[in-house]
């Protein structure tokens, strides 16, 4: 699981989107943003979750929040999965995984037995200062916006 945590700059990047755009770090600086990592487009946790981040795209944005989507699916997969379920946000195909390595959440997984490489399922919440506030390690697809929402509240409790 990643090694970075609340504190932590959150690394540079800069990879393709689903239509062929480069987006950046850079691009949200003075922005706060939401990257959240899904091991694969339209299987059914991955829709669970990207689909919940949907449906409350509104709360976020009024919030503050932009959202942005990372696998390593191509980018007409990742096209079709926007298209399909409409989502208002970018989805980065990051086929070379260079994102997923830099924010660490690239590596050994098991599931049903087998031991594997693969995405771990961790979302980043990140301020305007290109600073990570809050690391969810444990998403709940179901409720994840509510999980995002929540942090945010507790963030600024504190």
């Amino acid at each position: 699981m990643t090694k970075l945590k609340a504190g932590d700059n959150a690394p540079s990047f800069s990879a393709k989107d689903e239509q062929g755009n480069t987006i950046s770090l850079s691009d949200y600086k003075g922005k706060k943003l939401v990257i959240f990592f899904y091991p694969k487009a339209s299987t059914p946790t991955c829709t669970t979750e990207a689909c919940n981040l949907r449906d409350n795209y509104e709360d976020l944005k009024a919030k503050g929040y932009e959202i942005l989507g990372v696998s390593a699916d191509s980018a007409k997969r990742q096209a079709n999965f926007k298209e399909k379920y409409k989502f208002p946000y970018p989805l980065l195909a990051d086929e070379d995984k260079e994102v997923l390595k830099a924010f660490d959440v690239w590596g050994e997984k098991k599931f049903m037995g087998r031991t594997f490489d693969g995405i771990h399922r961790v979302t980043f919440v990140i301020d305007e200062n290109g600073i990570i506030v809050k690391v969810i390690d444990n998403v709940k697809a179901k409720i994840h916006a509510e999980q995002i929402l929540e942090l945010i509240v507790d963030s600024k409790n504190t």
